[in-house]
């Protein structure tokens, strides 16, 4: 029996990479693989799992990973015990291939890690969910329109954002560390999975150039993303037969487009109405009057009952991967239209929604509008379609088996 050994800081199924983590866990073993995941047990605990843990650390080594991380800017580089002690545990497992979803998260030193996976001969597999392993400092750049990190970065720019630094600006050196850590794997023993054909782009300019890729978008539940007839959700949140344009995000800032939305409310036409997922208290402070914001929905099927009812999905996000919410409003048959940010374009097409330039919020309303002029029933048989074909994930997670099979079989 052949053994997968997945790691990630958190595990929990309310993060997208912890989900996803585990439904390949779950997939692998339906396949004959025996399973294990790493992840921090100073950020999720001890959690229910059908695959076999590996906790790393304790919320002290969490805690002090954090501190090194504000004072010095030493992300990634700390908790060198818990390292030490999770490579003995990978010893022990001897796994046929390991496959990292994230490494930042205050859990591992990835100098101490990488020094042993380049000389173990264990072919590793990387899903690329952001950008942090190739720049000096920051998980997006597109924001900040910041192109340091393909010659090395310094100053960075955003150096009190995630993972900030309070005081220090260590981008140069930390570029130079993590390209020499990372480019001592051999070429053969890495592959390298970006969940976007944007951010492979990206990476072919980076110092992992000469690395295989193998692009593997994000799958989602398409049973339960679905068309609803969620009449219920109207009344529920009053929206009665306002034309409603939804906005959703776990996490809102300037980034996702909350500036955008606020702004797009003033040129709303009275029967339009502006619904967002996600919203904070204080934020909704600031939300005029043709703006619903709602903390969350009560499952996840009220949240596919709003993504079925809205006339069109708005995703005015400034940097983005390959944004899960987009699927699943495509999944519900309702179109979207999104910035041409990154991988935020890639599962929009001429059938399921727009693409306007980053910035133009006037432009994404117009789209929107011409969504409602056509007519939903138009793009939802098409949006769903589409959604069945590329989206389900058990086929996403399916690609994964077959490369694992095909580097167990390589080597």
């Amino acid at each position: 029996m052949k053994t997968l050994l997945q790691i990630n800081p958190v595990l929990r199924v309310s993060t997208s990479t912890g989900r996803i983590m585990q439904e390949i866990g779950e997939l692998a073993m339906q396949n004959g693989w025996q399973s294990y995941i790493a992840y921090s047990r100073g950020r999720d605990g001890i959690k229910p799992c059908s695959s076999k843990l590996v906790p790393v650390g304790s919320k002290w080594s969490v805690a002090w990973h954090g501190l090194e991380t504000r004072l010095f800017d030493r992300h990634g580089l700390a908790s060198s015990l818990a390292t030490r002690q999770f490579i003995r545990q990978i010893e022990r497992i001897q796994p046929d291939v390991i496959h990292i979803h994230n490494i930042h998260g205050y859990f591992l030193n990835y100098r101490i890690l990488f020094e042993y996976l380049s000389k173990c001969n264990i072919p590793v597999v990387w899903t690329v969910h952001d950008c942090w392993l190739y720049t000096g400092h920051c998980y997006y750049y597109s924001y900040v329109n910041c192109n340091r990190w393909q010659d090395g970065c310094a100053q960075c720019p955003q150096r009190r954002e995630f993972p900030a630094s309070l005081w220090v600006d260590r981008s140069r050196q930390n570029y130079l560390d993590k390209k020499e850590a990372f480019t001592s794997m051999p070429q053969d023993k890495l592959v390298i999975v970006p969940v976007s054909n944007w951010i492979k782009s990206e990476m072919q300019k980076s110092f992992f150039c000469g690395y295989n890729f193998r692009v593997i978008h994000n799958g989602i539940n398409t049973e339960v993303f679905r068309v609803y007839d969620a009449q219920e959700v109207r009344e529920k949140y009053g929206l009665g037969d306002k034309h409603v344009l939804l906005g959703v995000a776990s996490i809102w800032s300037r980034e996702k487009g909350l500036d955008d939305f606020i702004q797009m409310a003033a040129l709303l036409k009275k029967e339009e109405l502006i619904v967002l997922v996600g919203i904070k208290p204080e934020e909704r402070k600031r939300l005029p009057e043709n703006i619903i914001g709602i903390a969350r929905t009560e499952n996840i099927q009220q949240l596919a009952g709003l993504y079925s009812i809205a006339d069109a999905f708005i995703n005015p996000t400034w940097q983005d991967n390959y944004p899960t919410v987009n699927m699943e409003a495509i999944a519900c048959g309702t179109p979207v239209v999104t910035y041409r940010t990154g991988g935020s374009v890639e599962a929009v097409t001429d059938e399921t929604g727009f693409i306007v330039e980053q910035g133009n919020y006037k432009e994404l309303l117009e789209a929107a509008r011409m969504i409602r002029q056509r007519g939903k029933s138009y793009y939802q048989s098409r949006c769903r379609e589409y959604a069945l074909m590329h989206f389900k994930k058990e086929d996403r997670y399916s690609d994964y088996i077959r490369l694992y099979d095909e580097l167990t079989k390589r080597g």
